[in-house]
């Protein structure tokens, strides 16, 4: 048996440390972010919203996307980014990283607006 150093606080008694819900949705959105490509110029940042209980994160992203492009494979990779740096960040379990798409970006839009004159 090890001798107990006087002084020392026994792990059960030190307490918890607890992340904000905040904090969990800016990691989030950076996940998001670092699993895009290059976003067009005028689309807005991802934005996360996160709901924490017992120490599991329910993540919902709002995002801008460019099309044509292949939509369902990049939510894909924004789920698996959330989810792994969401748990290697805060330490929480993501049982479920939802994704909404709030906007596609035509670059065919993009590419006539800027051919004409007026």
């Amino acid at each position: 048996m090890a001798a107990e150093v006087v002084g020392q606080v026994a792990p059960a008694e030190r307490g918890a440390t607890r992340i904000a819900d905040r904090v969990v949705a800016k990691i989030a959105a950076r996940a998001a972010r670092e699993a895009l490509p290059a976003l067009p110029a005028e689309a807005a940042p991802p934005h996360a919203t996160v709901g924490v209980r017992n120490n599991s994160a329910h993540v919902r992203v709002s995002l801008e996307l460019d099309y044509p492009s292949d939509i369902g494979r990049q939510c894909g990779a924004v789920r698996r980014q959330v989810a792994e740096r969401v748990e290697a960040l805060a330490g929480m379990e993501v049982p479920e990283v939802a994704v909404q798409v709030e906007r596609l970006h035509s670059a065919q839009a993009r590419a006539a607006a800027q051919g004409r004159t007026r």
